[in-house]
């Protein structure tokens, strides 16, 4: 007499496997849709803790799956393997973010200058729908910043401004730094079409008949250096002599928005730049605003090789 032994079947294994691949599909979807699509941030946040949980949920049910499979050997152990397969990528994501929010400090924008930020142009704004609304920016976080990214600082060159300036549009444009807007340097195209001129130099003239009581002209009228401390004075000096560049970026995997300020100021025959990079969307950008300055900064560095003071 023969006797048949009828494996059981895993339905947790054949579930895992369905789940996950929905996770995975919905992960990329969302991925493709907001790095080349409309997509906006605080709904790609939440497919992705969408699609994250799914995942968690399908490896959970995998190893019951697997658990079934040395228990019983019940069928399943191919799907339970798929779906551990398919909820890498989510989990792997969520895990990175998850790494990035405990490890890096809770603020959305980082700055070269703690005590006087460059100031926008014009101020970012942007709907946070369901992320929790923005806050202006304390000084404990900047102290927070100087506590984690102590060398995010500003960059002193010896170079000229003009010299300076050109550098800076060029990292701008290798870091697909979009310049939307420009302040302290006649130009016609903000990205630099045309070749800036600082506002604080005049041009020599001829005297006329009319300034016979004037004497020579200096090729140029040199700018008081700008006062230590703030007030109408000194913010009017530092307005018609600093070169301010706002841009806007996207980082290159996640495509995650940024918004960028860039400030040219001489001082004692130097040239100083100071960087503003803050995160569009949320409270906290998971360390991307200051990977995005320091890479700035790193670039402009090299370009700029063999004319950087101390």
């Amino acid at each position: 007499m023969t006797i048949r032994f009828d494996r059981p079947v895993s339905h947790a294994a054949r579930a895992a496997r369905l789940i996950a691949a929905f996770a995975l599909v919905l992960c990329g979807v969302t991925l493709i849709g907001h790095r080349f699509g409309p997509l906006e941030m605080p709904y790609f946040v939440l497919l992705m803790l969408i699609s994250a949980a799914c995942a968690a949920v399908a490896l959970l049910l995998a190893a019951i799956g697997l658990a079934q499979l040395w228990q019983s050997a019940a069928f399943g152990g191919v799907s339970a393997v798929k779906a551990i397969v398919y909820a890498a990528v989510p989990l792997a994501i969520f895990g990175f973010g998850a790494e990035r929010y405990w490890s890096r400090p809770p603020i959305y924008e980082v700055s070269t200058d703690l005590n006087d930020p460059p100031e926008w142009l014009a101020p970012p704004d942007a709907r946070q729908i369901w992320l929790p609304p923005r806050h202006l920016v304390t000084q404990g976080e900047r102290e927070a910043q100087f506590d984690a990214y102590p060398a995010l600082i500003s960059r002193r060159y010896e170079g000229a401004a003009d010299r300076v300036l050109e550098a800076v549009r060029k990292v701008a444009r290798d870091n697909h730094i979009t310049i939307v807007k420009a302040e302290g340097a006649d130009v016609a195209d903000p990205n630099g079409a045309v070749k800036a001129k600082r506002r604080t130099r005049l041009q020599h003239t001829a005297p006329t008949q009319n300034d016979t009581a004037v004497g020579d002209v200096p090729d140029f009228i040199p700018v008081p250096t700008p006062r230590p401390f703030r007030d109408g004075v000194a913010d009017l000096i530092r307005q018609n002599t600093d070169v301010i560049l706002q841009g806007e970026m996207r980082t290159r995997i996640f495509g995650l928005p940024c918004d960028v300020l860039i400030r040219i100021r001489e001082e004692s025959e130097t040239t100083l730049v100071d960087i503003r990079v803050a995160s569009r969307y949320g409270q906290n950008d998971l360390g991307v605003s200051a990977d995005a300055a320091d890479s700035f900064l790193k670039a402009l560095d090299a370009e700029l090789l063999g004319i950087a003071g101390s």
